[in-house]
């Protein structure tokens, strides 16, 4: 595989795991390299006190081939910030893929890279979808396109794991999911709102 530039959006007050689990799964990736792009190389806090560290900056970044935006509840303010939304518009209209995890999806989506395209999200916003031109589908993953979006927190890993079975192969996706012991076994099923 050749080799591909992966981006991650980082901005105030995102869900850490939305960012650190696709975040995981994909620099594994056979011939992938990841950068992690903001407003400025500060410090970004996430929602649970964890700083992230910046490697490149908006103005800096350079082409990428693979966008991902994480959620959160920073995402208002991510989608009312021009800088922002300049950079997800301009990277999104070239990249070969454009990928949210959770609320990412409405950056991605404010930025207008969701018009006519099917997606999910978190379960608690899936309803409000169609305000960004988008048709909710009720998945952990969805892809349309060049475009994959996945459901809430913890789908970002299935998530990832899917784009990198579509880039890489079932095979370099399965040995992935190993090295990292991906096999859930949540203690309650509580995990969607239909079995809580």
């Amino acid at each position: 595989m050749s080799a591909l530039r992966i981006g991650f959006v980082l901005f105030p007050n995102l869900t850490q795991l939305d960012f650190t689990g696709p975040l995981q799964v994909l620099h594994r990736m056979p011939g992938a390299t990841t950068v992690l792009a903001a407003k400025t190389r500060a410090p970004v806090p996430s929602d649970c006190g964890l700083d992230l560290l910046p490697t490149t900056t908006f103005a800096e970044c350079g082409p990428l081939d693979l966008l991902c935006v994480p959620g959160g509840f920073g995402v208002d303010g991510a989608i009312e910030d021009d800088e922002t939304l300049s950079f997800v518009r301009e990277q999104g209209s070239r990249a070969t893929y454009v990928t949210s995890v959770c609320t990412g999806a409405f950056v991605l989506g404010a930025a207008g890279l969701l018009q006519g395209k099917r997606a999910t999200t978190h379960w608690a916003y899936h309803h409000l979808l169609p305000r960004v031109g988008a048709t909710p589908v009720k998945a952990r993953v969805v892809r349309d396109g060049n475009t994959f979006t996945g459901g809430g927190v913890t789908a970002g890993i299935d998530f990832a794991l899917t784009v990198v079975a579509e880039l890489a192969g079932e095979a370099a996706a399965r040995s992935i999911q190993l090295g990292i012991e991906y096999d859930p076994r949540p203690p309650f099923d509580g995990g969607a709102p239909e079995r809580a």
